[in-house]
């Protein structure tokens, strides 16, 4: 894996609902080693499929973040990184970094996805200090916050 400086690399701490604007969404709660936490909110499909990860579930049919895995080792491609490191207009954004031959890849996508692949592939997840220190929230903000529960 190839680091950038100023990255820092977070945890999945897991999906949870959270209350925003006043309606209930999906968020995946990001936590670097010294506790401080970044709800990334996603959507519900993103959302069930990490959380399956977390809950080391395998559902009877592949979901898409699964097909991509599996095309990508069939291919031989190794899945190195993902770099959350940027945020315009209130969306984040992400890259997932991929090595094929020693040569290394690198491809725009939303969070949300890189992570249910960095997930599968226990790739690192690393995050902007500065997005980190500007974002993250007091973990008193989330006591409401419900664990998702899919069944």
């Amino acid at each position: 894996m190839e680091t950038e400086e100023g990255m820092k690399e977070v945890f999945v701490k897991g999906i949870f609902l959270i209350n925003m604007l006043g309606g209930i969404s999906p968020a995946v709660l990001l936590e670097d080693e010294d506790g401080l936490v970044l709800p990334i909110h996603i959507g519900q499909t993103e959302a069930v499929s990490i959380d399956t990860v977390i809950r080391n579930e395998t559902l009877p049919r592949p979901m898409t973040h699964d097909l991509l895995v599996s095309i990508l080792e069939r291919m031989e491609v190794e899945v190195d990184s993902v770099f959350i490191d940027d945020k315009i207009d209130n969306v984040y954004y992400a890259r997932l970094v991929l090595n094929c031959n020693g040569k290394r890849m690198e491809f725009d996508a939303r969070p949300s996805d890189c992570i249910a692949i960095a997930l599968r592939k226990g790739a690192p997840i690393m995050i902007s200090e500065d997005l980190l220190m500007s974002d993250a929230v007091s973990k008193d903000l989330l006591k409401g916050a419900r664990s998702l529960s899919l069944y």
